[in-house]
């Protein structure tokens, strides 16, 4: 393999340990999120139906694999294959949590999850936002 192949790869490095924290995320029974939920609800309390742990989520991983393309991702194919990514890697999240104790799946944590990948795209679109997106991932 050589070099820039190498580079390629290790771009989407952030992507796939979002990705296992996502997953690790979706481990913990009902009663472990319960927990953990009141401290975030401090933060957000009118925002109740909104799942915003989802929607922060998929925009963090929207922005891993934005990265991990790199400059192809200004082009609207590669922003539409983001949320399309993200929406199908939520699809999967939903179905691991059907197997965890406590936990069930929801449609409108996938509506979340792509929410939040959508709003990643528009925003790096904003050129003085997408100028300095391309500083870090060119």
């Amino acid at each position: 393999m050589n070099q820039t192949n190498r580079r390629r790869i290790l771009r989407f490095v952030p992507a796939a340990v979002w990705m296992a924290v996502i997953f690790g995320f979706s481990s913990r029974t009902g009663d472990e999120m319960n927990t953990m939920l009141p401290f975030f609800q401090k933060f957000l309390p009118n925002m109740a139906s909104f799942d915003w742990g989802h929607f922060l989520a998929y925009f963090l991983l929207a922005a891993a694999l934005d990265y991990g393309i790199g400059a192809k991702g200004d082009r609207i194919l590669y922003k539409l294959m983001i949320i399309i990514a993200c929406g199908v890697y939520g699809v999967t999240d939903e179905f691991h949590q059907s197997f965890v104790g406590g936990r069930m799946t929801d449609p409108m944590d996938i509506r979340n999850d792509m929410i939040g990948a959508a709003i990643w795209v528009i925003l790096v679109s904003f050129p003085i936002l997408k100028k300095r997106w391309r500083k870090v991932a060119p």
